[in-house]
């Protein structure tokens, strides 16, 4: 119900709102097109080299933290229906302006590491597409770039995004997982494969079991990473409160679902050692499962759904970076727009360029690892939040998550995060780096403002003076 003094058509001073178009069928397949993408089509062979046939177990273990966090996101979209997601939550329980800024700023580089990994991805499957020979280590980092400054000149051009579009990219990506299930049940039907590398443990030299399963499933949470993107849609879904429940723990399971069928179908075809080669894995698995099918048409299908992520990624960071430096929490040249494109072309350049950095000096592993810690580390402060956050009791019904989840949630977000999970050193390297550059920028920022702040006193200060001797110097009292 609008406040008084509102109408559904504008919001409070007269500003308008966003249009509430998307019911629960649209709002289903945002978040399955969300979750969909890099992480299952480029690191089944990353995990299976961590674990070996049992590649199946850190996706079933990534899918039900996921679904943990999914409930504090329940709560609080349907408690806060409003498009801001994380940097909201964390604002409203702490009110700690650099916590906010450093959550709002890891969920943007999150999308650059995201992309990053998609260009790798993209790369590989390209190669393989045109059976290209550029080498394993530059040739292959030079069409990752190449890649990734297209995805720049469309997004400054400017990319009219829509949800309806997202039907048609998900139902694509959907597609290329299908193949792979479908081509893995034909073959293991007609007695190839084999069924018994799926219960084998293969842990590095030195790891235990269930060590090797939890530095897997800090790799395979970026196959599940997604989810959380769609609470930015609340202000424009019909009845959030009602809706996003039912939808987003729906969605989840969709996913993990496929997400087994694929990991079950790829070990059981292609042994785990050469599933964990090359950044192409399940290309290995439909030329296994089905010699025939033409291996150009399903890497298509790959590079569709990758090139898609690394779009939406980038476009999200780019715009993201815009909005923090019009808020005045970075430098405002970054939130420059070009005067034709209305696109903010000083966000796309900057992230555009760590964006190469990236792709230059991390492999697909350590950007997928990266990306999966950077919201794992934000997925652990929402599950605080929501608990800090029963504090404020608001008008409206919404959904309630039981209060052992997101402990539980926080606990096994937190775990995943730290050391003690087995994560590789490269994960922190790159996430420290990227941190580093947010407070750098802040700290940029934060003193440029308080020298303006003083210039603009002494400024003040001077013309009040100057005022007070013409006054005097007229006979005037002040």
């Amino acid at each position: 119900m609008a406040d008084a003094g509102t109408t559904e058509e504008t919001g409070r001073a007269g500003e308008p709102t966003l249009n509430r178009v998307i019911g629960p069928g649209l709002l289903l397949l945002f978040v399955v097109g969300d979750i969909l993408g890099t992480g299952i089509y480029a690191l089944t062979g990353k995990v299976a080299a961590e674990v070996g046939g049992a590649v199946w177990l850190p996706f079933l273990v990534a899918f039900v933290v996921a679904l943990l966090t999914a409930f504090s996101y329940l709560e609080l979209v349907t408690k806060y229906p409003r498009a801001a997601g994380a940097a909201l939550y964390t604002h409203k329980a702490f009110g700690i302006h650099l916590l906010t800024f450093m959550v709002t700023f890891t969920v943007m580089c999150s999308g650059l590491t995201s992309a990053s990994s998609a260009s790798k991805a993209f790369a590989s499957n390209f190669v393989e597409a045109f059976d290209l020979s550029v080498g394993e280590g530059l040739g292959l980092t030079a069409v990752a770039i190449a890649f990734m400054t297209l995805i720049a000149l469309v997004n400054f051009r400017g990319v009219a995004e829509s949800v309806k579009l997202n039907v048609v990219l998900t139902c694509v990506e959907l597609t290329g997982l299908l193949i792979v299930i479908f081509i893995g049940a034909w073959a293991l039907g007609g007695g190839d494969g084999d069924m018994s590398r799926l219960l084998e443990f293969d842990s590095p030299p030195g790891e235990s079991g269930f060590l090797a399963v939890t530095a897997a499933t800090a790799l395979a949470f970026f196959a599940m990473v997604g989810f959380e993107d769609s609470v930015n849609m609340a202000e424009e879904t019909r009845d959030p409160a009602r809706i996003f429940p039912k939808v987003m723990l729906t969605g989840l399971c969709i996913t993990g679902v496929v997400y087994i069928l694929v990991s079950i179908s790829s070990v059981a075809l292609v042994p785990p050692e050469e599933l964990g080669e090359g950044d192409a894995p399940l290309l290995k698995v439909v030329a296994a499962g089905a010699p025939a099918f033409p291996l150009t048409v399903f890497a298509f299908v790959t590079m569709f759904a990758v090139a898609n992520s690394a779009l939406i990624n980038m476009m999200m960071a780019s715009r993201l970076l815009y909005g923090m430096a019009n808020e005045g929490v970075l430098p405002r040249i970054l939130g420059r727009v070009h005067r034709t494109r209305r696109t903010p072309w000083a966000g796309i350049v900057f992230t555009t360029l760590v964006a190469f950095g990236l792709i230059w000096f991390a492999d697909l592993a350590a950007l997928g690892g990266t990306t999966s810690l950077l919201l794992l580390s934000v997925f652990t402060i929402v599950n605080v939040a929501v608990l800090v956050l029963r504090r404020d009791p608001v008008e409206h019904a919404h959904f309630r998550a039981p209060t052992a989840i997101p402990v539980i949630g926080a606990l096994a977000c937190a775990y995943l995060v730290s050391p003690f999970s087995g994560r590789a050193v490269e994960d922190y390297r790159v996430a420290g780096v990227l941190l580093v550059i947010g407070l750098l920028l802040w700290a940029a920022t934060y003193l440029t403002d308080r020298f303006v702040l003083r210039r603009d006193r002494s400024s003040a200060q001077g013309r009040g003076e100057r005022g007070d001797e013409a006054r005097r110097g007229t006979g005037r009292e002040p």
